[in-house]
């Protein structure tokens, strides 16, 4: 059984997609439909621009997403999942590449998402980190008896667990995780506290934007990150949307659970190998490619 799987934010890089925009005229006319909607020449950016320049959250993660959802399109009919799943932003380009969502609605919901989460980021001083190596009741547990906001937010694989909240709480928990046994506890160069109750927000903001969108019933079940379950209703598939912004992505379960499905090979659709490493940490056998 195929799973395809899309990566979410920090697999961007520059020259992202334009082997895509020269080679296919479908992914050329999609490249220039985004152009339209965003406003502005995204394209330019991907194509040619910096790296800082492609790291604002409202170039980011529409970029993300129109790599891995033109990419998917333009498989055809060689795209043919079981289940798919993407990690955060990416579970957004899975839907679109399920026919769940359309091209369109797929990128104004992530321009929405992508300026709301930047302006919960200006709201309070947030950020997240990486800890290596320490099993995740033990992250959970400290997180829990810290003042202040810290939470587990991103179930990576097992021993790489991502930690996000205020400076001050996330600071005092890289601490205690280190005199714990950590072998790492590293900050993150990222804008703010994505997966945690600061997002709360963006949330709202999405919520109303997600409310207002069709969601049809997707061509095999989508792994959500709140669950890590397979989900085809298209209700319970907004809800998740919804909630997934304060929640933790559970990417450590939801791999766990494709496999546990039948998944016998993983294809990683959109830049980077991220995924992919991922899942060979579950699983050292397991078949793993790039669309």
């Amino acid at each position: 059984m195929k799973a395809y799987v899309f990566p979410g934010q920090g697999s961007q890089f520059v020259g992202m997609g334009k082997e895509l925009y020269e080679s296919s005229d479908l992914a050329k006319n999609l490249f220039e439909k985004a152009n339209e909607i965003l406003g502005f020449r995204i394209t330019d950016i991907m194509f040619n621009g910096t790296d800082e320049d492609l790291k604002q959250t409202k170039v980011t993660q529409p970029a993300i997403f129109l790599h891995s959802v033109i990419l998917a399109k333009t498989l055809g009919d060689n795209f043919k999942p079981n289940m798919v799943a993407g990690h955060s932003l990416g579970e957004f380009s899975a839907l679109v590449a399920a026919n769940a969502l359309s091209f369109e609605d797929g990128l104004r919901l992530v321009l929405a998402r992508a300026l709301a989460m930047q302006k919960a980021c200006e709201k309070e001083p947030s950020t997240m980190a990486a800890i290596l190596n320490l099993e995740d009741e033990v992250v959970e547990k400290i997180c829990s008896e810290i003042d202040g906001i810290v939470v587990p937010a991103n179930y990576n694989c097992p021993g790489q667990l991502v930690i996000s909240g205020s400076v001050e709480a996330v600071t005092t928990a890289c601490e205690k995780l280190t005199t714990a046994g950590a072998r790492r506890a590293l900050l993150l160069p990222v804008g703010g506290a994505f997966h945690s109750p600061l997002m709360e927000p963006a949330r709202e903001e999405l919520a109303a934007a997600i409310h207002q969108t069709k969601i049809n019933t997707p061509i095999c079940p989508i792994y959500q990150n709140v669950n890590a379950s397979p989900v085809s209703d298209p209700d319970e598939i907004k809800q998740n949307l919804i909630a997934q912004l304060t929640a933790p992505v559970r990417w450590t379960q939801t791999m766990q659970n494709m496999l546990t499905d039948g998944a016998t090979s993983v294809i990683e659709v959109g830049p980077g190998k991220v995924l992919q490493g991922l899942f060979k940490k579950i699983n050292r056998e397991l078949e793993t490619v790039s669309a």
